[in-house]
């Protein structure tokens, strides 16, 4: 979560996770494990506060290797990340293609893109065909942004078409991935292009 130390929301971040530190390895377990079952079944939303709260929680738990301690048995419809040994909870990005499903613990590749199911790869790699040339207007070169005409234009523009593209993520493609694992969560928002989640109807 924490990308930037120096920059105000990840300090808030920061501040936030100081409530976990307090928690000892097995109070810790058992919280993840108990709010695992709880996002079972279910797709979310990254902004979600509750999958703010796990996402903090594993990334403490992983510090301490909590899991691997086996101090707590996490619900059963949850598989082993290959990645680090905690339960299997991916993360889906824009980058999907690149970095292919994303591990909330560990913060590394749970399954690369290549290993995606087909049917769910086909389906995300057209998506995020059409999503990258809409999220690089952001970061257009200035003969680029001289050549739009009204770059302003073109950015909102971007923007309203990245929101609409966002939705299609979490509400056509999302869903599918119950089909593999117990739960998903999925990138809502395109800081680049000040998309954010309140931004994306469903």
């Amino acid at each position: 979560m924490p990308i930037n130390p120096d920059s105000r929301l990840d300090q808030l971040w920061n501040e936030y996770s100081l409530a976990f530190n307090d928690f000892d390895d097995l109070t810790l377990a058992r919280w993840l494990a108990q709010t695992l079952g709880q996002l079972d079944g279910r797709i979310w939303r990254l902004s979600h506060p509750l999958m703010g709260a796990y996402r903090l929680a594993a990334q403490l738990a992983h510090k301490r290797q909590v899991w691997l301690k086996r101090l707590a048995t996490p619900p059963a419809a949850y598989a082993e990340a290959p990645c680090c040994r905690a339960p299997l909870l991916p993360l889906i990005t824009r980058d999907v293609r690149e970095a292919g499903l994303l591990c909330q613990h560990c913060n590394e590749t749970l399954v690369p893109f290549e290993d995606i199911p087909a049917e769910l790869r086909t389906e995300l790699e057209a998506w995020a065909l059409l999503y990258a040339p809409v999220h690089a207007v952001a970061h257009w070169e200035d003969n680029q942004r001289k050549s739009a005409g009204n770059y302003d234009r073109a950015y909102e523009e971007a923007a309203k078409e990245a929101e609409q593209l966002l939705a299609t993520l979490g509400t056509k493609i999302m869903p599918k991935f119950l089909d593999i694992y117990a739960a998903a969560v999925w990138e809502d928002q395109d800081e680049c292009l000040s998309v954010q989640p309140e931004d994306i109807e469903l």
